[in-house]
C-alpha cells in the first residue's frame, strides 16, 4: 500500500500541474478576449507579480494532483463499503482542495464563498461518482452475462 501511495503521488504531481494548466486555458477561452489568464488577479496582487503567482499556483496544482492521486488507493480497500470509500475520499479531497482553492483565490474569501465552492465541488464529485458507478455496473453486468453464456460456474 505504501508503494502504491508513493507511486501515485509521484505521478499525481505532474498530472495535477497539467490539469491545472488545461483549466487555465479553458477559462481563458471562455473569457474570449484572446488573452491568457493563468491566475486570478487577487493571487497576482498577493504574490507581488504574475510570475510569482504562476509559480505558487503551479506548485499548489501539483500538490493537489498528488493528494488526489494518493487518495485514489481508498477505492481499493475492499473491506470498506462503497459509502465509506466515497465519504472518506470526498473528505480527503476537500481537505486537499479547499486550502489550495482558498490560497489561489479560486473562491471568494467569505463563508458564502467557501460554502458555494464546497457545493460546486460536491456537485462535480457526485456527477463523476455517478458516471463511474454506472460504468462499473455496466461492466459487471457484461462480465456476469459472459459467465452465464459460457457456462462458467464457481
Amino acid at each position: 500500500m505504501k508503494k502504491k501511495l508513493i507511486q501515485r503521488g509521484l505521478l499525481g504531481f505532474p498530472l495535477g500541474i497539467a490539469i491545472g494548466f488545461v483549466i487555465t486555458i479553458m477559462i481563458s477561452v471562455c473569457v474570449g478576449d484572446g488573452s491568457f489568464y493563468p491566475v486570478t488577479l487577487e493571487l497576482m496582487e498577493a504574490m507581488g507579480n504574475e510570475l510569482n503567482a504562476v509559480i505558487v499556483q503551479t506548485v499548489l496544482c501539483g500538490i493537489m494532483g498528488t493528494g488526489f492521486a494518493m487518495a485514489s488507493v481508498i477505492w481499493e480497500i475492499d473491506a470498506w463499503s462503497l459509502a465509506k470509500q466515497s465519504g472518506i475520499y470526498f473528505s480527503v479531497a476537500c481537505i486537499v482542495m479547499l486550502p489550495i482553492a482558498y490560497v489561489t483565490n479560486w473562491m471568494k474569501h467569505s463563508v458564502g464563498g467557501i460554502l458555494s465552492y464546497i457545493g460546486i465541488f460536491f456537485a462535480i464529485f457526485l456527477i463523476v461518482w455517478l458516471m463511474q458507478y454506472h460504468a462499473w455496473k455496466s461492466r459487471i453486468k457484461e462480465m456476469n452475462d459472459c459467465i452465464k453464456k459460457n457456462g462458467i460456474n464457481e
